[in-house]
């Protein structure tokens, strides 16, 4: 099943004026769609951000979060992997690339508890529960992702992740990041719980749901979160979605300059304002 990523299409607007200061610095992210097979279609599992946070306060979005230091893993910890298929989303720099599939693993664990790793010398997931104590240091920051991978004798399984989109924060932005989300089905035996201080509920959504609580003012959706669910629409199923094709191209959107409430262009930006109440 063929389907090209509709949102990664090169938007058709006028060239846009950037702020004559210099842009907030643009910062590598992972996302993470969590699928599981429901009635109505593909379910995502999503957080409620805390309203506390200094990104996107009270949004409904997926697991992720910006690359870190220790997202640089050894090379032992990537043997027998193939970067290739990465390409097109993750760049021609392995070592970035290596970074963000590391961050996407990461990031899941931390605030779902949701781990996609395997011994390094087998074929059966780790079990998550084994490492409560482990995962409260990783997202403290006491505990590096690479010392907790080589304590258990773990690597990264990035079979479990698919490729899904890119978006860039729009210049101007105070804080803007270069964000990959990526697809993967919720793995047998593991349960996505509420483990981050970071978020004030989770909650699973097929995406019918999910744009329709957008519509009615019952969530916030930022325009990336809202363009996965509007994609997710189509499928049926969880192998589905997975089995789709993702071009990969990078999505800007542009600051509308004085909007009130403000506005952001991007290919599918006449379907998210004619849904959100904000924008009425």
């Amino acid at each position: 099943m063929s389907i090209p990523y509709e949102a990664s299409r090169t938007p058709p607007y006028p060239e846009y004026k950037a702020p004559a200061a210099d842009p907030a610095p643009v910062r590598d992210a992972a996302t993470v769609v969590l699928l599981r097979d429901a009635g109505g279609g593909p379910e995502a599992f999503t957080l409620t951000r805390a309203t506390s946070m200094a990104f996107s306060a009270g949004a409904t979005v997926f697991p992720g979060g910006r690359v870190d230091p220790g997202d640089d893993l050894p090379e032992q910890f990537w043997a027998g992997t193939d970067l290739d298929p990465w390409v097109p989303m993750l760049g021609p720099d392995p070592a970035l690339a290596r970074q963000l599939l590391a961050a996407a693993i990461r990031e899941t664990f931390e605030e779902c508890g949701v781990l996609l790793a395997r011994p390094s010398c087998g074929r059966t997931l780790a079990d998550p529960r084994d490492f409560e104590e482990e995962r409260a240091r990783l997202e403290s920051r006491e505990l590096s992702f690479a010392e907790f991978l080589a304590s258990h004798r773990l690597v990264p399984d990035v079979s479990l992740l698919r490729p899904l989109s890119r978006w860039i924060t729009p210049v101007g932005e105070p804080r803007r990041y270069d964000t990959r989300f990526f697809l993967a089905a919720l793995p047998q035996g593991q349960e996505p719980r509420q483990a981050s201080g970071e978020a004030s509920a989770v909650q699973w959504m097929d995406a019918a749901t999910a744009l329709q609580k957008f519509r009615d003012g019952d969530t916030m959706l930022m325009p990336p979160t809202w363009a996965q669910f509007h994609h997710l629409r189509q499928f049926g199923t969880v192998t589905e979605a997975l089995e789709a094709i993702a071009d990969g191209a990078p999505v800007l959107p542009e600051l509308v300059p004085d909007s009130s409430p403000l506005r952001v262009r991007f290919w599918l930006e006449d379907g998210y304002y004619a849904d959100s109440p904000h924008h009425r």
